[in-house]
């Protein structure tokens, strides 16, 4: 037997034990209100309530109908609203992602003030006027999406420290990143964003307060703090020598201090070493640039320091080459260190040494360089034709980097 003819046979049954029990007793109601009053069976009164409770059921039913058909016919409706501006949205970020800055700006702001999102169309309609240059503009739509969203504020003050940034407003793009670390010290991309500011505008002693703290949030990867690192303290070098060169006063004490003031592991990076060691050279502190290369060659071999050493005068020249010709033991084929045992040789006046350390480095490796110190050399001691022949070989070196023109015949 199917579910329908059971259904049908329990309503039958209900109606049968129903209309037994209304015919047995139909019982009796009297509603009576001032001089109205209303007699009736109990069951049709039970009936009467039911048909009240279908029809207030059914009007309400209508009145959602109708109501919702309103919302969707009628074009001023907030879900007609919602939904265009959705599709303004898109058709705008589209615009953005394609770099059409000028149609972006004006679909994202037509559909900012309906969007169920409007910090998102406000943001993309910033950068995008600032793409156009039009900063006015873009300010004033970062303003607008605070008053909108103020709980979004420092998404708004990265953004509109990143776009201070393009437009090369460094000082005011600082002003904005220290308010936001003031509020938010922890924000990450805050700090990190700071230390781009302070790089552009060389502020290398703030830049020197902020590396430990990049460091301890682990803002950027290691050896990415570690070039930042040398890059500041050989700025803070240069810096320190430029300042005294004004000075009236010894003019390497404030270079020395800020060796000094420097890490010892960086006190041991041979590009730390060679920016002190020219700043030592540049202020007359020949004899403690070479104490300090050759405590470094003496650590370990780097041939830009070996390049250094042999252009400094130390106290003791001839210790000096004596110390270049230890290192050739190890390195007897090292262009640079050749070179640089040249030149020592030659600050002794060991003219045969220097001609023969000149030329092996330049058997070595043909450099421009040792090329014209060779030549001068060869010149000053006679060999006329040595000379020639050294400049003839640097002007060939020369001449691979010229452009093929027509020349005359020999």
């Amino acid at each position: 037997m199917s579910k329908s003819y059971v259904a049908i046979l329990a309503v039958v049954l209900v109606a049968a034990l129903l209309g037994m029990a209304i015919a047995e007793d139909p019982g009796y109601l009297l509603i009576a209100w001032r001089n109205v009053s209303i007699e009736t069976s109990i069951w049709v009164g039970i009936g009467f309530l039911l048909a009240c409770w279908l029809l207030l059921w059914l009007a309400r039913s209508l009145w959602r109908l109708l109501t919702a058909s309103g919302r969707r016919i009628n074009p001023w409706s907030r879900r007609n609203l919602q939904q265009r501006a959705s599709a303004l949205a898109t058709r705008g970020l589209l615009e953005f992602a394609e770099g059409h800055w000028k149609q972006a700006v004006r679909l994202l702001k037509r559909s900012a003030p309906h969007s169920e999102l409007p910090l998102i169309n406000y943001l993309a309609a910033a950068r995008a006027a600032n793409e156009l240059e039009d900063y006015a503009e873009s300010d004033a739509l970062l303003r607008e999406a605070y008053e909108v969203t103020p709980e979004a504020d420092v998404a708004i003050a990265v953004t509109q420290a990143q776009l201070q940034m393009v437009r090369g407003q460094f000082e005011q793009a600082l002003a904005t990143l220290t308010r936001l670390r003031k509020d938010h010290p922890k924000h990450l991309y805050a700090l990190k964003l700071m230390s781009q500011v302070y790089l552009r505008l060389e502020d290398w002693a703030r830049l020197l307060e902020l590396l430990p703290e990049l460091r301890r949030q682990n803002a950027l990867r290691e050896d990415e703090l570690q070039a930042l690192e040398r890059r500041v303290h050989a700025a803070l070098l240069a810096q320190a020598g430029q300042r005294l060169a004004a000075a009236d006063s010894d003019p390497a004490s404030l270079v020395i201090a800020a060796w000094e003031r420097m890490p010892a592991r960086l006190r041991e990076d041979p590009e730390l070493i060679e920016a002190y060691a020219l700043q030592l050279r540049g202020h007359s502190r020949e004899e403690m640039a070479e104490q300090v290369l050759r405590a470094a060659l003496l650590q370990q071999f780097d041939e830009r320091l070996a390049n250094l050493y042999g252009l400094v005068r130390g106290k003791d020249c001839a210790r000096q080459l004596a110390n270049a010709e230890q290192w050739l033991l190890k390195h007897p084929h090292n262009a640079t260190l050749l070179l640089a045992a040249g030149r020592l040789a030659q600050r002794n006046s060991l003219w045969g040494k220097a001609r023969d350390y000149l030329e092996a480095s330049f058997a070595s490796r043909r450099d421009i360089q040792t090329c014209a110190e060779l030549a001068r050399l060869l010149d000053r001691m006679g060999d006329s034709a040595g000379a020639q022949r050294t400049i003839r070989d640097g002007f060939e070196m020369l001449e691979d980097h010229l452009p093929t023109l027509p020349l005359p015949d020999a």
